[in-house]
C-alpha cells in the first residue's frame, strides 16, 4: 500500500489549474495549427490564426487563454493500493483555491444555483474519481467555460434511431449552438448508460486526446463521419463561415437497457483545457 498525503494532492490541483488555464494541450494545438494550413475560407484562415497568436501570448506571459477561467471539473483516477493520507475531496477544493488565487484566474463559481453568491475562491470543485488497478494517482483538472457549457445537451432517443439518430441530434447541438461556443468546438459524445451516466461519459470523452481514434472501429468511423457532417454546416471559427467548425471529437459507451438510447453532447470550445500528473 503506497501513502499520499492530501497537501501533495492539494499543491498537484493547484499547479494544474494554472497551466491547464495558460497552456493548451499539445494535441489541440496540433489541431489548430493543421486547420489554419488547410482552412480554405480566408476569414476563417485569419480567425483560426489570431486564435492562435492568443494562445501563444498567454503562454509567454503567464495569462489565461480565454477570460473564462470555467469551473474546475478534476478527474482522479485512483489506484486501488494508494491510500490518501487525510481528506481527498477537501485537499482537491484546497488546490482549486490556491491555484486560482495565485494563479489571478477569475472566480466563477456561485455557491446556490437560484441565489447566485460567488464563493469568492473558485471552489468547490467538480469531482469524478475513477478506481482503477495499481498505486498511482493520475489528476486531471479540466476548466470548463459555460459558454460552451451551455450549449450541451443530453436526449433519451429510441433504440430504433439507432446510429444515424445519434448522428442528427449530434448534428443538431452544434448546428443549434452556432457561434456561441466560439468555435472551433470539441465535442465529447456518450451513448448508452443512464440518464447521469451518459452525461459523465460525454465529459469524460473531452479527455481524450484529439489525435487518438476510437479504439472500436465502429466507433471510429462513426467519428469520423460525425466530423465531415459537423464541418459541412459552414458555421466555421467564431461563426464567421469556413470549414473548421470542429476541431475533433471523442466518442464513449456504456452497456445500457434495451428499452433506451441515451445520448448526450458536451460541447467545448477551441480552448479545450486540461493538464494532468501522475504521483
Amino acid at each position: 500500500m503506497r501513502t499520499i498525503p492530501a497537501p501533495e494532492i492539494a499543491a498537484a490541483v493547484a499547479r494544474l489549474c494554472i497551466r491547464a488555464n495558460t497552456l493548451l494541450p499539445e494535441d489541440v494545438d496540433r489541431a489548430l495549427e493543421l486547420a489554419q494550413h488547410t482552412e480554405p475560407w480566408p476569414l476563417a484562415e485569419e480567425t483560426l490564426s489570431l486564435l492562435r497568436q492568443n494562445q501563444d501570448l498567454a503562454w509567454e506571459r503567464g495569462l489565461p487563454i480565454c477570460q473564462d477561467t470555467g469551473m474546475a471539473c478534476v478527474f482522479v483516477e485512483l489506484g486501488q493500493e494508494v491510500h490518501i493520507d487525510g481528506d481527498l475531496e477537501e485537499a482537491i477544493h484546497a488546490g482549486v483555491r490556491q491555484g486560482y488565487g495565485e494563479g489571478y484566474l477569475r472566480k466563477s463559481i456561485v455557491a446556490d444555483p437560484l441565489r447566485r453568491v460567488n464563493t469568492g475562491d473558485n471552489a468547490p470543485a467538480s469531482i469524478t474519481v475513477r478506481i482503477v488497478p495499481g498505486d498511482r494517482c493520475a489528476i486531471t483538472v479540466v476548466p470548463k467555460g459555460f459558454g460552451s457549457e451551455n450549449k450541451s445537451r443530453l436526449a433519451m432517443l429510441k433504440p430504433a434511431d439507432g446510429a444515424e439518430g445519434v448522428k442528427e441530434f449530434v448534428v443538431e447541438t452544434v448546428r443549434l449552438a452556432g457561434p456561441d461556443p466560439c468555435p472551433p468546438v470539441v465535442l465529447g459524445i456518450g451513448i448508452g448508460g443512464s440518464f447521469d451516466k451518459v452525461a459523465a461519459l460525454a465529459k469524460h470523452a473531452l479527455l481524450r486526446p484529439l489525435d487518438e481514434p476510437n479504439p472500436d472501429p465502429f466507433y471510429e468511423k462513426l467519428e469520423d463521419e460525425l466530423l465531415e457532417e459537423i464541418n459541412a454546416l459552414g458555421i466555421g471559427p467564431q461563426g464567421f463561415g469556413g470549414r473548421t467548425t470542429c476541431l475533433g471529437l471523442a466518442i464513449e459507451t456504456a452497456p445500457t437497457h434495451v428499452a433506451g438510447l441515451p445520448v448526450a453532447v458536451n460541447v467545448s470550445c477551441h480552448v479545450t483545457r486540461r493538464a494532468t500528473e501522475v504521483m
